[in-house]
């Protein structure tokens, strides 16, 4: 015989907490303690947490996050504040940040703002307008206090009231160029970032460090400046032909990001260079489009899901006064090894 399934109780509308807790015989406030995690229930008996949970979910209670924002006057919602919405990069960040908020009962409003300072202040000032409770911003230079708790990705100004989660630049320049190193490359081409990108000057000044500890000399005739705001791989494109152009002899490419990287390749196999036959590449990111390429990219990975959920964890952690505030928050770079990378030919 099957298992009878639990019953479940018909209902005309939302099940509302005063009803879950004439199910349980209980107070509403005990359950409320209990639905809400707070820390009222530390008091509650494990066998009445469990009987109220299992209340909730049989009669598929749902929380009035309106009734409770009003109650405690606050809204559980949160500003994330891109450079861009939907491009690789920005994109897993948010997926990150969209986890535990959603994890957490947080809501989130996204703007973005295309490295426009006027449009960055106004996004702002709409988004505390509609009751945020404090900001994550993505690839994004902040340089004057918020108002707000604050959490940057990819952000490197220290200023008040906003941690930075930042990537250790000079662990990952040293992760590239060794490999490329081993690998036997001494004539290395190298994309900088567009000016507006809040890694740019970071990253390169963490490769400028790193290279001479390697015997690496950086010819200034092989360093191309992106510019421009695309994010796709039409941003490395037409600076893959350029270096080309230059008929100065590299075997080698260490990209800004992956998006670049992933363009230049393009540049290259249509002038007839094999990768990494003719030239290895390397990129930076490892967003999804890395290992799907022709070749797969040897990329240097920022862990952005886990940075995402990172800022989105010390943000509602600051909101609800659980931890004190942090200037840095550093992670770990790691390099993955795919087929675009390789010793290079005689030149």
């Amino acid at each position: 015989m099957k298992a009878a399934k639990a019953p479940r109780v018909k209902s005309s509308g939302p099940v509302t907490l005063k009803a879950v807790a004439e199910h349980v015989g209980l107070t509403p406030g005990t359950v409320s303690a209990v639905l809400n995690n707070s820390a009222a229930a530390r008091s509650i008996p494990e066998h009445t947490r469990k009987r109220i949970l299992e209340a909730a979910r049989l009669l598929n209670y749902r929380p009035n996050f309106l009734a409770r924002s009003l109650r405690v006057q606050r809204t559980y919602t949160v500003g994330v504040i891109a450079e861009e919405i939907g491009d690789a990069y920005g994109g897993l960040v948010v997926s990150g940040i969209e986890a535990y908020l959603r994890e957490n009962e947080f809501f989130f409003l996204t703007v973005a703002h295309r490295h426009d300072p006027k449009l960055l202040r106004t996004y702002s000032s709409m988004l505390m307008a509609r009751g945020v409770e404090g900001f994550i911003t993505i690839d994004t230079s902040i340089d004057a206090k918020p108002e707000l708790p604050m959490v940057a990705v990819a952000g490197h100004q220290s200023v008040e009231n906003v941690t930075n989660i930042v990537i250790d630049h000079h662990r990952a320049a040293e992760l590239a160029l060794m490999h490329l190193k081993e690998l036997g490359h001494e004539r290395i081409a190298f994309l900088r970032g567009q000016p507006n990108s809040a890694d740019s000057a970071t990253r390169w000044e963490a490769i400028q460090e790193v290279a001479p500890e390697f015997g690496i000399q950086i010819r200034p005739e092989l360093v191309l400046q992106l510019e421009g705001l695309d994010s796709t791989p039409e941003l490395g494109y037409p600076y893959g032909k350029a270096l080309l152009a230059k008929n100065i002899p590299f075997t080698a490419l260490f990209a800004y990001n992956d998006i670049s990287a992933i363009g230049c390749i393009r540049a290259f196999q249509e002038a007839g260079r094999q990768v990494p036959e003719d030239i290895s590449v390397v990129g930076f990111d490892d967003v999804a489009l890395a290992s799907f390429c022709i070749p797969p990219l040897t990329t240097v990975r920022q862990p952005l899901l886990k940075m995402g959920r990172m800022a989105a964890e010390t943000l509602v952690d600051r909101i609800e006064k659980r931890s004190s505030f942090l200037q840095d928050i550093r992670v770990e770079p790691e390099l993955v090894l795919r087929r675009s990378t390789a010793p290079p030919r005689q030149l």
